[in-house]
């Protein structure tokens, strides 16, 4: 399987474009249309997101002006995509590709082939922080033989946890949305500027909200929150990095005993990962187990919501466990 993979990322791109259009049945006439497309005309702007939180950004900038085409499916961890001939398509004829680079090693290699396609690399323009390891050595229990998860090193890719970072990321879209599609630059910068504002007023909900608490520290099933650290909680994961590592036996007698010290009365675990780790260390501790929702990508139970609509969700969790007025 992984050689097949191989083998397609490293076609040549046109030979790329019409082996995969050929699949869906699109023949020489759709391969045509692909190629030909010029951007900011004809059926309007294609834009490409990597996962859900980029989608949120990319849609609310872009407004009616663009397709969004979200590689990472609802329900799917974005950390495991593997993309379709289809979906490697889409990022090299796309005029926008919004992903994070070192995330999502598919994705990577498809920028990688996407000769001349516009790119926002969301990590660089947020701006990652160095990863808070909280007692874990996240290189050793990410995955086995201790390789890490993600090309980003040392470096917290789930800034989205930072709203004004996130915001970052909608001026960044807006201005190569701009440079696609100069006659709408009006609508995409008013967009981004909505959008700026919700989340301003998101960051400072929870900087009021989580004042003056009784409990200042989180247990999570794995470490995706440490950007809420600017809030003045300190987040303690159950494992690294990534959703499916295994915590070490001194991992967890660590956190039993910061249970019990702190009187933490949650664990936290998420929804498109088993929950049993949490759920096992909530019951050998006698607590409970809530959702603090990464906002990876959406699930069957969060279809309906958005990006600010879980962040507030979280906000709400935090609260109630941290015992804030």
């Amino acid at each position: 399987m992984i050689l097949k993979l191989l083998r397609i990322i490293l076609m040549p791109r046109r030979f790329l474009v019409l082996l995969a259009l050929v699949a869906l049945g699109l023949g020489a006439t759709g391969c045509a249309a692909f190629t030909n497309k010029a951007p900011g005309h004809g059926d309007g702007l294609e834009v490409v997101t990597g996962f859900y939180p980029l989608q949120y950004v990319a849609q609310r900038v872009a407004g009616d002006h663009a397709k969004i085409i979200n590689l990472t499916k609802p329900g799917s961890e974005p950390h495991d995509l593997e993309l379709s001939p289809a979906q490697t398509v889409s990022v090299i004829t796309a005029d926008l590709v919004v992903y994070e680079k070192g995330l999502q090693a598919a994705v990577d290699a498809a920028v990688d082939q996407a000769h001349g396609v516009r790119t926002v690399d969301a990590g660089e323009v947020a701006g990652l922080e160095p990863l808070s390891h909280d007692g874990h050595d996240d290189a050793q229990h990410d995955s086995p033989g201790g390789a890490e998860p993600s090309d980003l090193g040392d470096l917290d890719p789930h800034f989205w946890q930072d709203p004004l970072k996130l915001a970052k990321v909608a001026d960044a879209v807006a201005a190569a949305l701009t440079e696609a599609d100069p006659e709408h630059a009006a609508d995409f910068r008013a967009n981004a500027a909505a959008l700026d504002d919700d989340l301003t007023a998101l960051d400072h909900e929870y900087a009021a909200g989580l004042q003056g608490c009784e409990r200042d520290t989180v247990v999570v099933s794995h470490n995706a929150f440490g950007y809420l650290g600017r809030y003045g909680l300190f987040i303690e994961p159950i494992s690294g990095l990534s959703p499916e590592a295994e915590p070490t036996p001194a991992d967890l007698a660590r956190l039993q005993q910061l249970i019990e010290t702190d009187g933490i009365t949650t664990v936290f675990g998420e929804r498109l990962v088993s929950p049993k780790l949490a759920e096992s260390l909530a019951h050998d501790m006698g607590v409970t187990t809530k959702i603090l929702d990464p906002i990876e990508g959406l699930s069957s139970t969060t279809s309906h919501d958005d990006y600010l609509s879980l962040m507030r969700d979280n906000l709400a969790a935090l609260r109630e466990a941290n015992g804030c007025p």
